[in-house]
């Protein structure tokens, strides 16, 4: 099994605490979402492209949980999008691309590849 190649997308210190910022990562724009009072993980990557409004605002969205589950809601047609897998709670057929995402010292890293 293939490692995954790490890219470096922003420091740590870019990153905006229970908020979103978006980086460009190889022709895709990627919401981060850094949460640092999250019970599982602390920093989430999603695509920033909201399917039904064509727009490219999901970083924008508000963070919150709805059945324990952690979620952005999209600013325009607010639907919800699990961050750990980007499925869509109201549209099962709809799910945004996530990555796996990491800190390495003060850089955030996205798994490419």
């Amino acid at each position: 099994m293939n490692q995954p190649t790490w890219k470096t997308v922003c420091n740590k210190q870019d990153l905006v605490t229970n908020s979103g910022v978006v980086v460009w990562l190889d022709g895709a724009q990627v919401a981060l979402f850094y949460l640092p009072g999250a019970q599982e993980q602390t920093l989430y990557a999603i695509d920033n492209h909201d399917p039904e409004s064509g727009a490219n605002v999901i970083g924008r969205g508000l963070i919150g949980s709805i059945k324990g589950d952690l979620v952005v809601a999209a600013p325009i047609y607010k639907q919800h999008y699990r961050l750990q897998d980007g499925q869509c709670l109201e549209s099962p057929h709809q799910r945004l691309r996530v990555w796996p995402v990491r800190f390495k010292g003060g850089v955030v890293e996205l798994a490419v590849g």
